[in-house]
């Protein structure tokens, strides 16, 4: 005869504060379709549901215990104080002990228990998400994407067969769920989308990973697994039930969280995110994989909400559930369109307001930030926050580093524009045919081009400069005397450049909402501002 279901026989003992070897609270029980989480007051159980979904396997008690060891092990990588231990739980059918003597009849990971309100899915919740929780999970995913372990290249990890079986794993599961025709024909059309994506990026696919940008990922990266403890930025609860989900481009990755913050109506901290990553990753050929894994990504969080849909016996929960799935499936529809990009480059002396109106800028309307100082730097092997110790006009700032500078930029947006997401490129743009360059791009792209051309008095640059070199946290090395060279040598727009321009007085106090109002509406003619 069979015993009776985990959540029937065990989980209503262990709400119970006797089955605690320590005080607790009063107890309260979370959810997800794989797993129940007993939060005690100090601290927190997981225990892992019996349960085999092809992708993920809790089937037996010994795949349960090796799961929560694996778990305890990967999420020390970035939550070394919040996962704490496998406990035991023991006793009898009557009386469950957390962490007793004698034979264990279940698993359960123990953790320290922080404040459910500092999860980054519930500061989203209550409007208390914020640009320094955004800066915050570039930091930390950037540098712990840096430091991960790399997929050698005996691995299966990363190869462009893994990467397209997960996605077809995803509407191999999704179909059988859906019973309205008009979702079916919608999740067949992102079904073609994604074959025909990857197969015209396999071959990229592949090198990424000869690259090393297969790393031992998190795997499950979205807001509900980020929490703000002790002011710290802090993931947890990545993916240890299949190495093969965990070990991904980091692309796909980044592509989770950029995705689950526009699903959240997010979108200007998505692109602040992504940005903020970028200029410190340097991963801008991660965006020709994009699209498909923001795809990928809104589909895996369907394919969950349908599963606890099935899961879930209260039929009143069930509308609300296919809203979700829909609302995500809306967002996977809404990424494979591709609209004509937009190529904006900045001109204007050091201090203008190029860096601040451009970062702006691109999280408003959508674009990729491409930054000269931060470029520059990377080029010759310093970080965007660190001193070249070079002088005017020498070290990496000399005539030819500065050519090979505006190559790389040209290179790289041109590459982006390829892929329809539009590009701010953040330079000072001071010589006629540094930007003939890129105005060249829009023929080959047919992207739209704007010059903007930051102004400010020359009282006004050199206070900017000074302050900035004072707080000593931005990429930019500019000093008055760089300043005075800029304008020494610089060569003023021609009449045909400012028939794309729209200038913009930095000094005046509605500048930035004047200047996105006039690229909205897209208008092409000299504006002032």
């Amino acid at each position: 005869m069979n015993s009776p279901p985990l959540e029937t026989r065990l989980i209503p003992l262990l709400l119970n504060s006797r089955a605690y070897p320590h005080a607790t609270d009063t107890i309260e029980l979370l959810e997800t379709h794989i797993s129940w989480i007993l939060l005690t007051g100090e601290f927190a159980y997981k225990i892992k549901k019996p349960v085999d979904f092809g992708f993920l396997d809790f089937s037996t008690l010994e795949k349960r215990r090796f799961c929560c060891l694996e778990e305890l092990r990967l999420n020390r990588r970035f939550s070394s104080s919040l996962y704490l231990d496998v406990v035991p739980i023991t006793g009898n059918s009557e009386k469950p002990e957390m962490g007793g003597a004698g034979m264990a009849t279940e698993y359960a990971v123990k953790m320290q228990q922080f404040d459910q309100q500092g999860l980054m899915s519930i500061r989203a919740e209550n409007g208390l998400l914020s640009t320094d929780d955004i800066d915050g999970i570039a930091s930390i995913v950037s540098r712990f994407h840096n430091d991960t372990d790399t997929a050698n290249q005996e691995s299966p990890f990363g190869e462009p067969d893994d990467i397209k079986h997960w996605s077809e794993e995803n509407f191999q599961h999704i179909e059988p769920l859906l019973d309205d025709a008009s979702e079916i024909r919608r999740l067949k059309s992102l079904h073609t989308w994604t074959r025909n994506e990857w197969q015209q990026k396999a071959e990229l696919m592949q090198q990424r990973k000869r690259q090393g940008f297969i790393r031992e990922c998190h795997g499950d990266l979205h807001l509900g697994n980020i929490a703000l403890i002790d002011d710290q930025v802090t993931p947890f609860d990545c993916i240890e039930f299949n190495p093969m989900l965990r070990w991904i481009d980091v692309a796909s990755e980044m592509a989770f969280i950029f995705m689950d913050l526009i699903h959240r109506q997010f979108e200007a901290l998505a692109w602040r995110l992504l940005n903020r990553y970028l200029h410190q990753t340097g991963d801008y050929q991660g965006l020709a994989l994009l699209r498909y894994y923001l795809v990928y990504r809104a589909l895996v969080r369907g394919k969950v909400a349908l599963l606890r849909m099935q899961q879930d016996s209260d039929p009143s929960n069930r509308n609300s559930i296919k809203a979700e799935y829909q609302a995500y499936a809306d967002l996977a529809e809404r990424h494979i369109q591709t609209p004509r990009p937009m190529l904006l480059i900045t001109h204007g002396f050091s201090g203008s307001g190029k860096s601040f109106f451009a970062e702006k800028l691109a999280e408003q309307l959508g674009a990729i930030h491409l930054r000269s100082d931060i470029e520059r730097k990377r080029l010759y092997g310093f970080a965007p926050q660190e001193s070249t110790n070079s002088e005017a006009g020498g070290g990496i700032y000399n005539t030819e580093a500065g050519e090979i500078t505006y190559r790389h930029l040209a290179d790289t947006t041109h590459a982006i524009l390829n892929e329809g997401f539009s590009v701010i490129v953040d330079a000072t743009f001071l010589k006629q045919t540094q930007r003939a360059e890129f105005i060249a791009l829009t023929e080959k792209t047919d992207a739209l081009l704007l010059i903007l051309d930051f102004k400010a008095s020359q009282k006004t640059l050199i206070e900017r400069i000074d302050s900035r070199q004072k707080r000593g946290t931005d990429p930019s090395e500019a000093t008055p005397d760089i300043l005075q060279r800029q304008i020494d040598s610089d060569e003023p727009l021609t009449e045909p450049e400012q028939n794309m321009t729209i200038t913009v007085d930095t000094e005046n106090e509605s500048a930035f909402e004047d200047l996105f109002a006039a690229i909205k509406t897209l208008g092409i003619g000299h504006k002032e501002i």
